[in-house]
Parts: structure tokens; C-alpha cells; sequence
């Protein structure tokens, strides 16, 4: 006689049984599904860019006040650039004076300062050669530029630009004969437009070869706007020895003066040898060295307090 209980107790484990396989079988096949549908499927590239779009023109209070911080401070960096370019090589020299001829600037005695410049160049060796003596001497000078040395030798000006010293027009071809209107514009606007072109200097100097005023260069210079720039201190060092034209810039020497030298045109070791000299002379003298339109600055302040003295 069959066990009835025994039966019974086999037939529990097999019900048993199956319903663990039935549950096994059933969290294999939803698993997966659950799990994938829990997972975010990644964004396409369009909803990518909306999304950009909309932080951008909605960005939350933090990132938009960091955002506005740097707009400000990049604004203000490019702002300072163009500001310093601009006063450095173009409004530095100040409108008064213009469309005006000066050999000198008007200073307080006192005040003892006095503007080293530099004609016919850019040349090789010895434009290098001074710009190291200026480096070595935190010395910021004046370069008178020929159109077609600068044409020869653009590398020699952007090193003149580089370091900061100012620059003025000495006409393309440095000759001495009298000049019609057009020549004139030729001679000088083809100058100005290289020095900008090579350096990004807009001069507004200009100074005629041979300190000639009378062949028509500054007549055109003076109609356009430009500066004519002479000198009160002529070293003559294109004549003169080292010594002879250290001595002929100290006797010249006073406050608001101009200086003449050359670093181009032919050759000028003289000039390198004595200039050295010549800047520990005139600083033991209590002279200080700038350029030329910090020169015409220092006149143009000068002026303004003189006015309201009077007043």
C-alpha cells in the first residue's frame, strides 16, 4: 500500500521545485529589461548642443557671475592693449604740437631731461649694437627710420619696435634735392606705411634728411599733421671722432634737449664706442632719458601749469 504521506511529501518538493525554476527563468528575462530601463540611454549630439544652448543663455547665478568676471576682465585686457599701443606710438605725442617744428622742448630747468635719437637706420650690426647699450642701460630712445633700409632689413625694426623704443619717419630715400608735392607723399607716406606694416607703429614723427626745411619734405609733412623733429645737440658723429663727438653732444647738452645721433647710413662704430660714455656723462650730470614724445609730454604739462599759475 502506497504511503499516502510519503506521496504527498514528493509531490511538495516537485511543486517546489518548479516554482524556483519558473522564478529563475522569470528574473533572467526581466532583469536585463529593469536594468536598461533604469540606465539613461547617452543624449544624441543634437540634444547635446540644445542643451549648451540653453545653459548659455540661461546659465545659473554662479556660472553667470564668472562668466560676466571674465567677459570684464578680457574686456579690460584688450581695452589696456590697444590703449598702450595707441599712447605709446601715436597719441603719446600730444596734438599741440602737430603740424609744428621743434628743435627742443620747453622745460623747468630743474626737471633735466633730455631725448637721445637715432637717424638713418635700421642697419646692420650697429642698430643691434646700440639697442644693447640702451637694454643694458634701461634706456628707452627715439629711431628716425629710411624707408628702404627698413625694407632691407624689417627684422632689425621689429627688434627697435619690441623694445619699446619710439619711432619717426626719415623719408624712403634720405636725398636732398627739392621735392613737388607728389614727390614729397611719396617719400614720406610710403615710409609711414612700412613702419606700420612691419612694427604696427603709426608714427606721427617726422624728420627731414639733412635738417633740410625748405625742399618741400616739410612743407607736406606739416600739411598731414606730422611732427617735424630737429635737434638742439648735434654729436656730428658722422665727421668727428669718438672723443669729438662726446664732446660736442656734452656742450649742447640742456634740459628739454635733442640729441642727433646716427645708427645707419654708413659707418658708425664711433658712435657705439662713445655712446656709452656719453650716458654716464649726462646721467653723473643728472640728466634722465626719454623719448621724444615723452619729451613733448613733459612740455605739454609744463605749459598747463604755467597757465594756471597765471590764472
Amino acid at each position: 500500500m502506497i504511503n499516502i504521506k510519503r506521496l504527498w511529501r514528493r509531490r511538495k518538493k516537485l511543486i517546489v521545485a518548479f516554482i524556483a525554476a519558473a522564478g529563475s527563468f522569470l528574473v533572467g528575462v526581466t532583469m536585463p529589461v529593469n536594468l536598461r530601463a533604469d540606465r539613461p540611454e547617452p543624449p544624441s549630439p543634437a540634444k547635446v548642443v540644445a542643451v549648451s544652448q540653453l545653459q548659455i543663455q540661461n546659465p545659473s547665478p554662479k556660472v553667470g557671475k564668472v562668466k560676466q568676471a571674465i567677459d570684464r576682465r578680457v574686456a579690460f585686457s584688450q581695452q589696456a592693449i590697444e590703449q598702450l599701443q595707441e599712447n605709446r606710438f601715436d597719441s603719446a605725442l600730444p596734438s599741440l604740437f602737430r603740424g609744428t617744428t621743434l628743435r627742443q622742448a620747453r622745460l623747468d630747468s630743474q626737471q633735466k631731461a633730455i631725448a637721445l635719437t637715432f637717424d638713418d637706420g635700421p642697419w646692420p650690426r650697429t642698430t643691434e649694437q646700440i639697442l644693447d647699450i640702451l637694454k643694458k642701460n634701461n634706456i628707452k630712445a627715439t629711431f628716425f627710420w629710411v624707408g628702404r633700409y627698413l625694407q632691407a632689413f624689417p627684422e632689425l625694426g621689429k627688434k627697435v619696435a619690441a623694445a619699446d623704443h619710439a619711432i619717426g619717419n626719415h623719408t624712403w630715400n634720405h636725398q636732398y634735392h627739392q621735392y613737388n608735392y607728389r614727390g614729397a607723399a611719396r617719400e614720406i607716406d610710403r615710409t609711414t606705411s612700412l613702419i606700420q606694416e612691419v612694427t604696427g607703429v603709426k608714427t606721427s614723427m617726422f624728420r627731414p634728411p639733412g635738417g633740410i626745411l625748405t625742399n618741400g619734405l616739410v612743407n607736406y609733412a606739416q600739411k598731414n599733421n606730422y611732427a617735424t623733429i630737429m635737434w638742439s645737440a648735434d654729436s656730428l658723429d658722422w665727421r668727428s671722432s669718438t672723443q669729438s663727438l662726446m664732446e660736442n653732444v656734452m656742450r649742447q647738452a640742456n634740459s628739454g634737449g635733442i640729441v642727433l645721433m646716427h645708427d645707419g647710413g654708413g659707418d658708425r662704430s664711433r658712435t657705439v664706442q662713445a655712446l656709452p660714455k656719453i650716458i654716464s656723462r649726462l646721467r653723473k650730470e643728472g640728466y634722465r632719458f626719454v623719448t621724444v614724445p615723452e619729451l613733448l609730454q613733459m612740455e605739454e604739462r609744463h605749459l598747463k601749469q604755467q597757465e594756471t599759475a597765471q590764472r
